[in-house]
């Protein structure tokens, strides 16, 4: 059994797990954070988005062993509390940018990551293809990527404001 320490949501966590355990297994099974997902295993659905030190992973492609050290930031990481949406989360659901719900962590944690790596430039051929690993089998992304467009133009507002 190998010990993993790790921040995660701004809280630090130590746990044992097995060698071989993946990251995703170890958020949802060791800390009970369900709302990063387990679609596949192998890196194809998205649904397992995270973001390690600052850049959005799949938590299905590491161990958790690898991710000791490291600051992670979950879905349920997101919001404020008090209720209150981050704006990523607030787009998807003004838009209507999720049905079922099952891709929605990994959408919402890939958009952030996304608007904060292209600093506010973001135009729909740059959303649809920057999707391309993350699957939706429900929306057909048409409303996924008007709520990424809406989250980008609404923090790129709110850091212009904040200058």
């Amino acid at each position: 059994m190998a010990k993993v320490t790790l921040t995660v949501n701004g809280r630090t966590v130590s746990g044992e797990c097995e060698d071989r355990t993946l990251l995703v297994h170890f958020i949802r099974e060791k800390l009970g954070l369900t709302g990063t997902h387990v679609g596949c295993d192998t890196t194809q659905c998205g649904t397992c988005v995270v973001h390690m030190d600052g850049k959005s992973i799949k938590s299905c492609s590491i161990l958790a062993v690898q991710a000791s050290g490291s600051s992670i930031t979950t879905i349920e990481g997101l919001s404020s509390g008090g209720g209150e949406l981050h704006p990523v989360q607030a787009a998807f659901k003004e838009h209507h940018g999720l049905q079922c719900g099952f891709c929605t962590p990994g959408m919402v944690m890939t958009a952030l990551d996304m608007i904060c790596r292209h600093n506010g430039a973001l135009d729909e051929a740059t959303v649809r293809h920057e999707l391309e690993g993350n699957i939706c089998r429900c929306t057909g992304y048409h409303n996924i990527v008007k709520a990424v467009l809406s989250a980008n133009e609404a923090m790129t507002a709110g850091r212009q404001a904040a200058e």
